[in-house]
């Protein structure tokens, strides 16, 4: 997912999205521990995708004047 993308979405589209990427973080790490997993590399780009994500949304906070 690309910063442009990300800036495209709404306040509540970058809630809910990083809330599914956390899960689904959550969940491969859990299979991961049991099994090979298909694409291990995809952890890597989830935990990537989820910080470009909370730094829209604090950027966001951060000019609205909602930072402290």
């Amino acid at each position: 997912m690309k910063a442009e993308e990300i800036r495209g979405l709404a306040d509540d589209e970058l809630t809910s999205r990083i809330r599914e990427l956390e899960e689904e973080r959550f969940r491969l790490r859990f299979r991961s521990a049991t099994e090979a997993l298909e694409q291990p590399l995809r952890l890597r780009s989830i935990r990537k995708d989820i910080a470009r994500l909370k730094t829209v949304q604090r950027e966001r906070q951060l000019a609205a004047g909602r930072g402290r």
